[in-house]
C-alpha cells in the first residue's frame, strides 16, 4: 500500500526529470522565451540553472524518500519561485509552447499553483506542517 502513496510524488519526481532535460537540450530556447525581460542578457544562464534544479528535486522526489517533507517544500518553493516567468510570458504576450493567446498563456498561469499543491500534497509536507502548527 506504501507505493501507491509514493505514485503522485514519483510522477511529479520524473516530470521534473523530463522538463530539466528539456531546459539543458531540445526546449532550451523555448525555455528562454519565459525569463522575464530584466534577465534577458542571462536567460540562457538562468534555464540551465533551473534545468539542473529541476533534475536534482525530481531525483530527490524519486530517490530520497525519507525527506520527502524537505523535498516537497524545495520544491514548492521552486515553483513559486519560476512562477514570476509565467507571469512575464502572459504580461509580454511571449509565444512558447504552443501558448499563443493572452487567454492561453491565462489558463497556465492557473495551472502553477496547482504545482505547489502538488508537491506539498504528494510529500506530506503540507500534513506534517499542519501537524506542527496544532
Amino acid at each position: 500500500m506504501q507505493i501507491l502513496r509514493r505514485i503522485p510524488q514519483m510522477v511529479l519526481g520524473f516530470a521534473l526529470c523530463y522538463t530539466g532535460v528539456g531546459h539543458l537540450t531540445t526546449s532550451r530556447m523555448t525555455f528562454q522565451a519565459q525569463v522575464p525581460t530584466v534577465f534577458k542578457d542571462y536567460a540562457d544562464f538562468f534555464v540551465l540553472v533551473s534545468g539542473v534544479v529541476e533534475i536534482l528535486l525530481g531525483v530527490g522526489l524519486i530517490s530520497l524518500w525519507r525527506y520527502r517533507v524537505q523535498i516537497g517544500w524545495l520544491v514548492g518553493f521552486f515553483f513559486v519561485a519560476v512562477f514570476w516567468g509565467n507571469i512575464s510570458q502572459y504580461v509580454e504576450g511571449v509565444d512558447a509552447f504552443g501558448l499563443n493567446s493572452d487567454r492561453a498563456r491565462f489558463i497556465r498561469l492557473l495551472f502553477q499553483p496547482l504545482l505547489v499543491i502538488w508537491a506539498l500534497g504528494s510529500t506530506g509536507a503540507w500534513s506534517a506542517w499542519r501537524g506542527k502548527s496544532k
